[in-house]
This record gives structure tokens, C-alpha cells and sequence, in this order.
């Protein structure tokens, strides 16, 4: 009552009338509804109820009451312990009134019962009768509520509990921006901005580092803070009642109260449209780059054992298994590379977005770039029907699925793409093989990224996602008689009217060729069907296999819609149709410049109006002689030819 009129009451009743204080009168912007409880007029069915409503608890005792201070330890704690669970217990207040009766304060015998209930977060003295911390009182409730202490300190050890510990090392770590173990002025200037929306002054920053100084001998190096130093301040801060410095810092890199980061931090919501992908964009690959970059501590370009657990501390686990090693490219040592860091980021995203998501979230990715969420990291593309409509793309991600008969050689055609050998491939143990192969193909100078995709032979079991895709690998071996049926009955059965490329391949093409047992030969086959005939491959070799066959999957898979009518000689094959609409677009533009340059200034006074004419890659040109000498324009006229024939032939060279 004293709280609300400002003034003490001459008469005040047993039980105050509940009170909303409303949020824009409080220091932290939140409403607060104060319930008051007298035993005289409530029952104990009443204090239990609003027990369990309670945020936080204040238990007043008068301080010149000797009973009534021992009542807090004999009576109320224990009945709000037997009402509260364990696990969630609300943070206590206790409230020493009528500080005014006495000239002594009560503290001495407040502080051991503080030290022994956790629960208790403070003890406030004060006076409703000369209004002495009141509205400070209230203060701390809402404080111990939005800032409790609990789970960040423990009293009894005087430092910090283990789970604020590890949160508040992967913030560090995360604001580390060069991994060295120091904040350095930057860092320390750029978490602070991160944090608090304002920078420190250079003088303030120093005033920082020589309190630790003071008071530990390893928490500055190189005029910077360490992990020790940077944990020191949040003990004192916390030691000198400044819980919310150390909270905003948690709840700023996503934390609840329970030291967790929040669903909402990790798996911002993000609307992907059926038929759509998931890729990462620009900015992301820069992150991720940086990310490789400070951890990659000795520059060869590839993590090793160490550098991966490095990387991954600020993860609650390891998210990268054995098998990764063998779904991406990696060096002689085994060691992932950066492409094939690059490429596992990138396969995480299309299959599996909210991990990826998950994954950025750990690093820190909105707080170093300043986004709201991970979701800005994400590109989701267009639906590939209106990629089909407007005959090309702007995906960087394509999905080939590889089909076969087992022991057909599906396995060593996705290590193949990683540039392993059959030598290398057999010293891959068997639980660390993986189903997919990562990595990228240069597309007439473009960069994409191929996923391969094995899919398990259970021919009845195949599901939509074994049949969705952007282009097809139907895989047998030459040398077994009885693998390409499976092959054709696929092929028959889920693409035979689909518009997905289908390529069959010919593998372990170094063994001996045997007939198949199939009513028509793989070449009859491809050619009833109007496929492209059957590509040779082996990955025994002794050099690194070729990449040619996963460049071409990749054309078609960015361009599937040139299979459904073809330019080339052969009639079937849309990767030469591809090969040649490409070709032509490049004629277009070359024939273009040729008509700028010839219709220049400098020809024209020469040479009159000149026509360009296709007909079967022949060009010809007809001037209008005039007046000049006919030598000189039979000489300049040479010249343009030359320099059109030699162009022409370089573009030519090019495109093969």
C-alpha cells in the first residue's frame, strides 16, 4: 500500500487488495500483479494456489521480531518447498520491514539462511512506514524473475555454475573472430555492440582489462581477454548484484532461462513450397569460409582430427560422423578439404535444412552478421516447373539418384566423383560408407554443386524422394549377366514417361563385356527408347578418374528440358542438344559483335554497307565498291575476314 500511495497508511487492513503495477512505471518494461496473503482472513488452500501462480515469492518478517525472523526457516521456506517442485522452484525474496524500530540491521542473521537455501536470491531491509526500499524491493522481485541467479551462481563455491560456464565459452569462443584464445579490442568492441547497442570508449576498455589484471594473473595476454579473464567479469558482475549484465549477454546469443538456446533461435521458421530447394547463399558461404579459415590454424587448406573438434566446440555434440569423410572430397591424409567443407554445408542444406539451420545457429551465424535469424542464410529456389517454362535456371544445386542391381558398382561410381580410385576405395571400412557423394562440376564455366545419391535396390520399395531428382543414373555390370534387367525394369516402370534425364551406365567397363540375359541388348535398348547409348566407366585406374561423365550429368540435370526434342546428329542425346543450344546462343552474341565491328565507322567509309549471312557456319559478306582504289578495299576486306574466320574459330575451339 505504501508502494502505490507513496505514504504510509494510519489504518491498514489484514490483506492488501491485489495490485497490477503496469509495465511502462517499471524499470523492466513488465507487468507486475502483487497478491498479498494474511492467515487470518485466507485459508491454507488459497496461500497454495497462489503458490503455484507465483513468479516469485517475498517472505516478510520484522526485523526487531526475533519469532518472526525465525519463522522463515521453521515454517514459510518449507511449506513453499513442499508446494514447488524440485526442478522449478520459484526465486525467494526475503523482506527485513520495519527497519525504521531499529538502529541495528538484521544481516548477521539473514546471511546464514541465505547460504543456505539456494532458493533465496536477495534479503532487502526496509520501511513502509518511511518508505525506505520499497519500490527498490519490488525492483529485485521482478529482477530475481527476469534475472535470477540460480542458474548462473552458486553461492556456497562462490563461482559459477557448470552450465553457465559452457554457455558463456561458446559465447566466447563465437566472439573470437580469429580463433586465437584472446578478445582483442575489436572482438571486445564488437561483442559489446552485439550486445548492448553501444560501443566501449578505449578508456573504458582498459578500466576492463585492469580489473582482471587486479585480481587474476592469466586473464589478459597480448593486451587482450582471455577465456578466464572473460568468465572473472561475469562472476563479478554477478557477485556485485548485476545479474542482468550477464543475462542480456545469455539471451543475446539465444539462451532461456534455463541455459538452453531457445527452439526459436535454432529453427527459425522458414516456408519452403513443395517442388522447391534449399540452398545456401552468398553470405553463407562467406561465413562458413571464415569459419574454415579460423580453424584451418595451418593453412593447408584442410581440417584435420583436431581442427574439426576445434570447430565443433561450440556444438552441444559432434555433428559430422566418419562417413562425412566419405561423402566429400578430402586430402592424401583422409583430412576434409575446403571444398569438401564447402560441399557437406551444402548437402546439409538441400536434405535436411532445419539441421542446417540448427548447425548455423551453434556458430553464431545471425550474431556475426547481424540478421535476425539463421533464415537469412537460406536461398529458396523457384519450382522447377517454372525453371522447366522459362528454359533455364538459377540453382546451383542438382540431385542425380544412382540406381542399380546390387554389387553393380554404385558405390565406386559416387567415390569416383571424389576422386578416389578402386585402390583408395578399398580401404574404406564398411560402417563409415556413405550413401551420398558431394562435390562440383564446372558447367560451361559455371560452378554447381552434383549430388549423388545411391539408392538401396529394393525395387518395390522405391519411394518419391528415390524417384525425385534432376537427372537419373541407371548403373549395371558389364560383366555380370543378369544386372542390366534391373536397370530396364526401373527404367519401365517409374521413368519411362517422366521428363527426368535418364542416363544408363556401363560400369566396371575394364572387366570383359558378357551378354545380358535381358530380352535386348543395353545399346538395342537405348536406342529403342531413344537414350544416349550406354556410357563406359571404371574407377579402376591408376590415376585420379576422370570427371567428364559428372559433368554431363550435371548439363542435363540444368537443362532436362533439351531432351524433349534434339538438334544433334544422333537423335536421342540431349546432352549434345544441350552442347548445341549453348553453341548457338554463343554464335548468336559472336555473330552480334561481328555486325558491331563491321558496321563501325571505320568500315563503313570503306567498305559501304556490309551484310552478314548464316548459311551452314559459312558467313559471306558483299560490299558496294566505289569510288576507292580496288586494291585498297580488297586489302581491308581480307583483313576482316581474317579477323572474323580467326574469331569464329576460336569460339568454335571453345565450345569442344
Amino acid at each position: 500500500m505504501s508502494l502505490v500511495s507513496e505514504e504510509f497508511p494510519d489504518e491498514v487492513p489484514l490483506r492488501a487488495e491485489e495490485i497490477t503495477i503496469p509495465a511502462d512505471v517499471t524499470p523492466e518494461r513488465v507487468p507486475t500483479h502483487i497478491v498479498d496473503y494474511s492467515e487470518a482472513e485466507q485459508s491454507e488452500e488459497q496461500l497454495y494456489q497462489e503458490i503455484s501462480k507465483a513468479n516469485v515469492i517475498c517472505i516478510v518478517y520484522s526485523v526487531n521480531n526475533k519469532k518472526s525472523i525465525e519463522k522463515v526457516t521453521s515454517h514459510w521456506i518449507p511449506l513453499i518447498n513442499d508446494r514447488t517442485d524440485k526442478d522449478s522452484r520459484v526465486p525467494l525474496i526475503l523482506v527485513g520491514n520495519k527497519s525504521d524500530l531499529v538502529e541495528h540491521s538484521s544481516m548477521e542473521t539473514i546471511l546464514p539462511i541465505m547460504n543456505q537455501y539456494q532458493d533465496i536470491e536477495t534479503c532487502v531491509e526496509c520501511s513502509a512506514k518511511n518508505l525506505k526500499n520499497i519500490s527498490e524491493l519490488f525492483y529485485y522481485a521482478q529482477k530475481a524473475v527476469l534475472h535470477p541467479t540460480g542458474p548462473l551462481y552458486c553461492p556456497e563455491e562462490k563461482e559459477l555454475k557448470a552450465s553457465c560456464i559452457k554457455a558463456l565459452t561458446r559465447i566466447f569462443k563465437v566472439s573470437d573472430l580469429d580463433n586465437d584464445g584472446i578478445l582483442n579490442d575489436n572482438e571486445l568492441n564488437f561483442f559489446q555492440k552485439t550486445c548492448f547497442n553501444t560501443p566501449l570508449a578505449p578508456q573504458a576498455l582498459e578500466d576492463v582489462k585492469n580489473v582482471v589484471r587486479r585480481n587474476m594473473t592469466d586473464g589478459v595476454k597480448d593486451n587482450g581477454l582471455t577465456l578466464k579473464g572473460f568468465l572473472f567479469l561475469h562472476t563479478l558482475f554477478i557477485q556485485r548484484g548485476r545479474h542482468e549484465t550477464t543475462w542480456t549477454v545469455l539471451r543475446r546469443f539465444g539462451y532461456d532461462d534455463d541455459l538452453e538456446l531457445t527452439q526459436e533461435y535454432l529453427f527459425p521458421l522458414i516456408k519452403i513450397p513443395a517442388d522447391c530447394t534449399t540452398e545456401l547463399n552468398h553470405n553463407a558461404y562467406l561465413f562458413l569460409q571464415s569459419v574454415f579459415d579460423k580453424h584451418d590454424k595451418d593453412r593447408d587448406c584442410a581440417l584435420s582430427p583436431e581442427e574439426v573438434k576445434d570447430l565443433f566446440k561450440v556444438f552441444p555434440y559432434m555433428p559430422w560422423g566418419p562417413d562425412v569423410n566419405n561423402t566429400v572430397c578430402t586430402n592424401d591424409d583422409g583430412w576434409i578439404t575446403y571444398q569438401g567443407y564447402l560441399s557437406q554445408w551444402t548437402l546439409t542444406t538441400y536434405l535436411d535444412v532445419q539441421r542446417s539451420l540448427e548447425y548455423l545457429g551453434y556458430l553464431g551465424y545471425s550474431i556475426i552478421y547481424e540478421q535476425e535469424s539463421q533464415a537469412a542464410a537460406i536461398t529458396v529456389t523457384r519450382n522447377k516447373r517454372i525453371d522447366l517454362q522459362k528454359k533455364q535456371t538459377q540453382r546451383s544445386v542438382f540431385r542425380c539418384n544412382v540406381l542399380g542391381a546390387r554389387d553393380s558398382g554404385k558405390s565406386g561410381f559416387l567415390q569416383a566423383f571424389l576422386g578416389r580410385n578402386l585402390q583408395r576405395q578399398r580401404r574404406i571400412r564398411e560402417e563409415h560408407k556413405s550413401l551420398y557423394a558431394m562435390s562440383t562440376t564446372y558447367v560451361y564455366g559455371q560452378e554447381k554443386y552434383l549430388l549423388l545419391h545411391e539408392v538401396m535396390p529394393d525395387f518395390d520399395f522405391l519411394s518419391e524422394v528415390d524417384l525425385a531428382c534432376d537427372v537419373v543414373c541407371l548403373v549395371y555390370d558389364v560383366n555380370n549377366p543378369s544386372s542390366f534387367e534391373y536397370c530396364a525394369k526401373v527404367y519401365k516402370q517409374h521413368f519411362i514417361d517422366s521428363k527426368t534425364p535418364c542416363v544408363l551406365i556401363a560400369a566396371k567397363s575394364d572387366l570383359h563385356e558378357v551378354r545380358q540375359h535381358y530380352g535386348l541388348s543395353p545399346h538395342d535398348f537405348c536406342r529403342k527408347h531413344k537414350l544416349q547409348p550406354p556410357q563406359p566407366f571404371t574407377c579402376n585406374t591408376t590415376e585420379v578418374p576422370s570427371k567428364d561423365l559428372y559433368t554431363r550429368l550435371t548439363t542435363m540435370a540444368m537443362y532436362p528440358y533439351a531432351s524433349l526434342r534434339c538438334m544433334c546428329a544422333c537423335n536421342r542425346c540431349s546432352y549434345c542438344l544441350c552442347h548445341n543450344l549453348l553453341k548457338l546462343e554463343l554464335l548468336r552474341s559472336i555473330k552480334a559483335q561481328i555486325r558491331r565491328l563491321v558496321l563501325s565507322r571505320y568500315f563503313i567509309a570503306d567498305l559501304g554497307p556490309v551484310i552478314i549471312r548464316d548459311a551452314n557456319r559459312k558467313h559471306m559478306a558483299q560490299a558496294d565498291l566505289k569510288n576507292s582504289t580496288f586494291w585498297l578495299r580488297a586489302s581491308v576486306g581480307a583483313t576482316v575476314f581474317a579477323v572474323l574466320g580467326f574469331a569464329m574459330y576460336r569460339a568454335l575451339l571453345k565450345t569442344r
